[in-house]
């Protein structure tokens, strides 16, 4: 670490001086423009990346070192989430078909992810999505919505009896992950680069509060699969029509639940965030009501019926678990971490608590 003294010009200006090497090696030259974000630690980060300028990350996945396709397409989605811009497969021969049906599978399931190039012993993908144009409210609004309408098609299958929509809930569950990797991604992006935390006015605990978020909503969108199986197997083996009210009056609290810890998320309301967390711990009993009655039911439509209401438990400590990270956020005040930037003299400067101004020079 280098120590460096605070200089004062003008009466108000402090001054602090850059070491040259690092200038030299970024090729800065007098006048040109210079980030300086306040971190939530109290520390500085100086960064000559203000319009973030995407640097190409490159990740080559060599066919002998992943034999196995499952291997290769978990693979493949790490290398997605962790950030890098163009992926290639190669091989020493010929691609085998399970290989380019992986490849397929893969740019289906991710978002922004295209085939660039395509040989016989070789494929190149390539990232096409800016992801600052891809805000994080509007991602995990899209996830709820979808998540929203998985639930409720789950119940009103399993109200009516309606395979062909049961079947459809399980097939949604991509659309969720799609999009809950993609913030993943991007908040792996924000992490290695500060530019675009900036860009997309965002600070990197925002994005973790929101990756945070997107991870439970995707658990609650798995367990609304889990509900739409069970229920599969109820219309095959039939159940007491008597008992279906009492599960859909269950998953329809539990959906209440879900729906006012998401209001709760965007109107940044600690009261209705602690109040959800109070109606989750008040319909814990009802979920153990279930025990009895599933004693007299045949194995598979116990297991069911009690797949059913263990999921729609999770979903509703789900939504409390949204609802303390949502208070966590509040009370830590994260979003004030944010600084706009402003100019003065043809150089960004962003305020910092403390300091009425920022000069930089190069000794």
């Amino acid at each position: 670490m280098e120590i460096r003294k605070i200089q004062v010009t003008g009466g108000s200006s402090y001054v602090l001086s850059l070491p040259k090497s690092w200038i030299r090696e970024r090729n800065i030259q007098k006048n040109d423009p210079i980030g300086v974000v306040s971190q939530a630690d109290g520390t500085l980060l100086i960064t000559p990346n203000i319009q973030y300028d995407r640097t190409t990350k490159v990740k080559e996945f060599p066919l002998k070192d992943y034999p196995d396709p499952q291997m290769l397409l978990r693979s493949l989605i790490g290398a997605y989430i962790s950030g890098f811009t163009v992926i290639k497969i190669t091989s020493a021969g010929r691609i085998p078909p399970k290989v380019r049906q992986v490849v397929r599978k893969f740019t289906q399931m991710t978002i922004g992810q295209e085939v660039a190039d395509e040989a016989e012993n070789s494929i190149t993908l390539k990232d096409i999505l800016n992801p600052s144009e891809m805000p994080f409210e509007n991602t995990i609004r899209r996830m709820y919505v979808i998540t929203k309408a998985m639930h409720e098609d789950a119940l009103y299958a399993l109200e009516q009896g309606k395979r062909e929509l049961a079947e459809d809930v399980a097939a949604r569950d991509t659309d969720v992950d799609r999009l809950h990797w993609l913030i993943h991604r991007q908040f792996s992006l924000i992490i290695d680069n500060p530019a675009l935390a900036l860009r997309m006015n965002i600070t990197p605990r925002m994005a973790a509060t929101y990756y945070q978020i997107s991870k439970t909503i995707e658990r609650v969108g798995d367990h609304a699969v889990l509900i739409a199986e069970s229920v599969l197997v109820l219309i095959d083996k039939g159940v007491d029509r008597t008992l279906l009210p009492k599960l859909t009056d269950l998953g329809e609290e539990s959906l209440d639940v879900f729906n006012k810890c998401i209001q709760a998320v965007f109107s940044g309301n600690i009261s209705k965030a602690n109040q959800i967390i109070v109606q989750a711990d008040e319909l814990d009993p009802q979920y153990h009501q279930f025990g009895d009655v599933t004693r007299k039911m045949k194995a598979q439509e116990a297991i069911a019926v009690n797949q059913i209401v263990q999921s729609m438990h999770r979903i509703t400590e789900y939504s409390a678990d949204i609802s303390e990270v949502l208070i966590n956020r509040l009370v830590s005040d994260v979003w004030d971490g944010f600084f706009q930037p402003l100019t003065r003299g043809g150089s960004y400067l962003f305020p910092y608590r403390g300091f009425s101004g920022f000069c930089f020079f190069v000794l």
